[in-house]
């Protein structure tokens, strides 16, 4: 059987591109793949898309996540927003709460494409506060955990870091500063990554930004008992402020835990995918080191974690129809999304990163196709494992849920980086945890009534 790729590269060789359409539609799509690699296979599957749809033409324009929100707002201002976009199920409902996107058309096409097949969790976190409708639709997504070095824990005969004390007691341990070894890794620059390790331990403290009602109670007890315990363990980080590109002392044997979603497995699987984390270019105090083929054996990950309850965090990436005048663009833009959903290229596109985007439908996530990824990833962890994985996109928590609810200024508040300024300001700039959660709360009335 054809793999995904080569099945595509056959269509175009098969379409003659030359041919024009004079009325052709063109739509913008802004994707935040913006590796080299990944680019390939997007204009890959764009090519293949007009090459079958001659009638459309789609302009692909790559922007960095933390870019987002900046970019849609200079576009706004200027009336030329794109008729796609894709981006984390946070920025969809900034985005859908300031108006900007267009549910009708995407609750269509989640209706067209099955909304059955779709994991519910995951529909669940793009849900727009009209129930029935949606903001995006879910596309790829990750679960994220606490990786760490089952060898080193079983010799020093620690228990997995899967509560606090555990993971306190495991990062107080191993950390070895003057041998260039840490006990963990948690996000501390003001970046996405800080605001993704700090939910899930707030998660597992009971913490929460709304209640079920929607009132701001992020000035909690539960809260401040999160963000004090953050600090704490930021003191065992590698030195300095630092975001997900410090896996590298992981992968170069210098530390115990890192918090990552399941985008890492091919890095510790594969060595030519865990060469640009085995130099000394991200930090230049490393030497060289060498690819450990018994770093995929010796990891283990603990996706749960626990104080007052068991959490888990996760995140969706998903794609939205941005609003436009033009019906003949909306059904393109239709068109555009019911294709990146067939089987070929859903697969094709997820196996960019195997087992860091996950299927968001069932049926997909069970086809030897996309379990047969190219790189022999899946191979290597065991179809239970990837079963495993891909099921706790059902029951991820986030701040944006709240008793099955969706509230979309939690995605506001995502979009300003107000939580990781906080976290930045206590762990690097050594702010009073509560001084720090006072001014969370001002930012977050402030962005809300705005």
């Amino acid at each position: 059987m054809k793999t995904p790729m080569r099945f595509l590269v056959s269509v175009i060789a098969c379409i003659l591109l030359g041919s024009t359409v004079a009325s052709a539609v063109t739509i913008e799509f802004w994707s935040t793949q913006t590796q080299s690699d990944r680019i390939k296979t997007i204009e890959l599957l764009m090519d293949t898309f007009q090459a079958i749809n001659p009638e459309i033409k789609v302009k692909l324009v790559h922007i960095e996540e933390n870019d987002m929100p900046k970019q849609m707002a200079a576009a706004s201002a200027a009336g030329s927003l794109p008729g796609l976009i894709e981006g984390s199920s946070e920025l969809m409902l900034a985005f859908g709460s300031e108006g900007i996107l267009d549910p009708k058309s995407v609750t269509q096409t989640v209706n067209k494409i099955g909304k059955n097949r779709f994991f519910q969790g995951a529909l669940k976190m793009v849900e727009s506060p009209k129930s029935g409708s949606y903001y995006g639709i879910p596309y790829h997504g990750w679960v994220q955990g606490i990786w760490y070095r089952a060898d080193w824990f079983k010799k020093a005969g620690l228990t997995p870091p899967t509560t606090w004390d555990a993971i306190m007691k495991a990062a107080k341990h191993f950390y070895k500063p003057k041998q260039n070894q840490y006990g963990i890794l948690i996000g501390t620059k003001a970046e996405n990554y800080a605001e993704q390790c700090f939910t899930h331990f707030a998660l597992s403290n009971g913490a929460a930004e709304f209640d079920a009602d929607g009132k701001l109670i992020f000035n909690s007890k539960e809260m401040l008992e999160t963000l004090e315990f953050y600090t704490e363990l930021a003191k065992y980080n590698p030195p300095g402020p630092q975001n997900w590109r410090a896996r590298d002392y992981y992968l170069q044997g210098k530390l115990a835990m890192f918090f990552y979603s399941t985008y890492i497995m091919d890095d510790l699987a594969l060595a030519e995918v865990a060469a640009g984390s085995l130099t000394n270019e991200n930090f230049p105090s490393f030497p060289a080191a060498a690819f450990d083929p018994k770093l995929v054996k010796n990891t283990s990950v603990a996706a749960t974690i626990t104080k007052k309850k068991p959490a888990g965090y996760g995140s969706i990436v998903a794609l939205a129809m941005v609003k436009q005048k033009d019906s003949a663009k909306v059904k393109a833009t239709q068109k555009l999304v019911e294709f990146l959903y067939e089987p070929t290229s859903y697969i094709t596109f997820l196996h960019m990163a195997p087992g860091g985007m996950n299927p968001m439908l069932r049926d997909i996530a069970s086809m030897p196709d996309y379990l047969n990824d190219p790189k022999g990833i899946f191979k290597r962890y065991g179809r239970d494992k990837i079963q495993e994985i891909i099921s706790g996109l059902d029951s991820i928590g986030s701040f944006t849920i709240v008793a099955g609810k969706t509230f979309p200024d939690s995605g506001k508040i995502f979009s300003k980086k107000i939580i990781p300024r906080m976290i930045f300001s206590t762990t690097i700039e050594g702010m009073d945890p509560k001084a720090a959660i006072n001014w969370a709360e001002k930012q977050m009335i402030k962005t809300i009534q705005e």
